[in-house]
């Protein structure tokens, strides 16, 4: 015998908030609309973050490093980089290097490449 059960509403509407930056909220409306609207439509991350085009590689040393749960003097450590050497690269403020790359590379567990 089946037993009646109760089905959940599968179409709720609920509110979010978000805090992002003000230049980012058109973006993320747009993109709220269109999952709303079932329309398939994918942003870059260009278009999303414009502030990080031609930051690639700061952003991706600073992302390893984090992923690694790693401070910057951790890493000095593991490297015999300097901890303000680290600190500049990731700021743009230093180019990374190929041998520095690969020592990276091998503490943070990624390829050089990505941090050229």
């Amino acid at each position: 015998m089946q037993v009646h059960t109760k089905k959940h509403p599968t179409n709720d509407i609920i509110t979010l908030q978000l805090k992002v930056r003000r230049h980012n909220a058109p973006l993320i409306k747009r993109y709220a609309e269109a999952i709303e609207s079932e329309e398939e439509r994918t942003y870059s991350i260009a278009e999303v973050f414009p502030e990080y085009i031609g930051k690639e590689t700061q952003v991706a040393l600073r992302a390893y490093r984090t992923r690694e749960e790693l401070t910057q003097k951790q890493l000095a450590e593991l490297t015999g980089i300097p901890q303000h050497h680290i600190s500049e690269m990731e700021n743009g403020k230093r180019s990374i290097g190929k041998e520095r790359a690969k020592k990276l590379a091998e503490a943070l567990h990624c390829d050089y490449r990505q941090l050229l």
